[in-house]
């Protein structure tokens, strides 16, 4: 019977704790082998970024223009936005300028 209660335990565990944490690493693994120049980045410190070249184990990342930094790709902790696929930008249809200008108090008598 013990050991009937440890094998459930184990049971238990694998499909509650280990098999998740394994898949959230592969699904990194994906993303960082993914990465490519253009794609905007958050570090796992928190800095934004845009990727401005990769290597096999470093990142270089442009937070701003001019200003390079290189991190190791684990410390990618996830894409904003990738150039594979480009944001849907909503259009809002401007509302029709009017002819308001004025010129000057109006002097016409009525």
């Amino acid at each position: 019977m013990p050991i009937l209660m440890i094998a459930l335990l184990f049971g238990v565990m694998y499909f509650m704790m280990i098999r998740p944490q394994q898949k959230r690493r592969k699904e990194a693994e994906q993303m960082q082998s993914a990465l490519g120049p253009g794609d905007q980045v958050v570090t796992i410190g928190g800095l934004h970024g845009t990727v401005a070249a990769v290597d096999d184990d470093t990142v270089t990342l442009e937070p701003s223009p001019g200003v390079q930094l290189r991190f190791a790709r684990p410390a990618i902790a996830r894409v904003v936005n990738s150039v594979d696929r480009p944001e849907e930008i909503e259009e809002t249809p401007e509302p029709e300028a009017e002819n308001t200008a004025s010129t000057g108090p109006d002097l016409r008598k009525e």
